[in-house]
This record gives C-alpha cells, structure tokens and sequence, in this order.
C-alpha cells in the first residue's frame, strides 16, 4: 500500500553535473567515467523518491529538491566501493540528515503534514472519485499524525520507500528490534484507527 502519492519530476540536478565538468576540466577523465555512472544510475532510480522523502520533513518541494541536490553531490565525493554496497540506505541515511540539518538552522520544526500527498493522478477520475480519494487519504495523514514521530518515520521508510529493517536501522540510527517493535505498535495503532479496507495491505515484511 502506497501511502502516500507524491511522485515529484525526475530532473537531473545542475550543480552534481557541475561537479562533473570540474573534475574533467582537472583532467580526470578516465575516473570520471565509472563514478558518473554510477551517480547516473542512482539519480535516475532514487531521486524522485529520496525527493518525497524530503519533503516529508521540510513541507516544500523546492527545498527538498535542494537537499537531494546536496546529497547527490557528497555521493559523487565519496569512494564508490565503500558505499555501492548499501547505497539506499547511504542516500536515505545522508538525505535525512540534510534534511534535519536545514530544519535546525530554520528554527523550526515542520511536521510529517503536506497538502500534496493525496494529489495522485487523477485525470481520469470522476469527481466524486477524487473526493473519495482525498477523504481516505486525508484519513490516513490523521492516523499518521497521531503516532509518534518515530513510528510515523519507519512505516513510512517502510511502506513509502520500500527499505528493509536493516536499512531504516541504519537510516534511523534505532536498532532492528527497536525498528520492528515501532512498525509493530505503530501498525497496530493505525489499524485501529481506519477502516479494515485501507490497512489490509499493511503487513510489513521483516526482510
């Protein structure tokens, strides 16, 4: 079950091709060729949902954006062998913390809420349809705002963005059992809080 519908436009970022360019111009050419497809590859499979990740911390597409962008970057910097092994969780681990970092220095804290997470595609629907739509969605974000800030986190690493339990303990910094003991009274939580036909699919695997 998709919780939630943002699926922002994949847009290669300017300043990780400016890096690029810098190293060639340094006459690294032949390095280059390995560590830009590799980055290449990452943009194009998790940019757009490191994106929403994001933006579920800083309730603005634009900024998130900008973290992403910045994430991108310290991974064209790093040593691609030490972090190709567990790259989802490097990227999500390195996003998350940018993120927080951009919050701390706003003074602000901005909670899990985003007006954008029930605007799924909807050209074909019939209005009463995205009404219905919106109403289930806007039950689910209830539900979600009344667990705690690290429930709400895990199931949504877990079912937003796929990770598995060694990934969101290493994206978290929370134990395996600590992260499964949250999806567990987190789950149980919202499912006594919505109706049977919107959790059925909320059975997380432990993988």
């Amino acid at each position: 079950m998709t919780l939630f519908g943002i699926r922002p436009k994949r847009r290669r970022t300017n300043a990780v091709v400016g890096v690029i360019d810098t190293e060639m111009a340094a006459g690294n050419e032949d390095m280059i060729t390995t560590r830009e497809d590799f980055v290449t590859k990452a943009l194009s499979e998790y940019e757009s949902p490191l994106i929403g990740y994001a933006t579920t911390f800083l309730h603005d597409t634009e900024r998130a954006r900008d973290v992403v962008q910045d994430t991108f970057i310290r991974l064209y910097q790093q040593d691609i062998e030490k972090v190709k092994g567990g790259l989802k969780a490097w990227l999500f681990t390195v996003c998350r913390n940018r993120a927080l970092d951009v919050i701390r220095k706003e003074r602000r804290v901005v909670g899990l809420e985003d007006e954008q997470m029930a605007r799924l595609p909807s050209g074909r629907r019939t209005p009463s349809e995205r009404a219905d739509l919106q109403e289930r969605v806007g039950q689910v974000h209830e539900a979600l705002n009344r667990l705690s800030e690290n429930q709400r986190e895990v199931i949504l690493l877990k079912f937003e963005q796929g990770l598995s339990y060694e990934e969101i303990s290493e994206v978290t910094g929370l134990s395996s059992g600590n992260v499964g003991f949250l999806l567990h009274t987190g789950l149980k939580r919202v499912r006594s809080l919505l109706p049977d036909d919107l959790v059925q699919n909320l059975t997380p695997q432990t993988a």
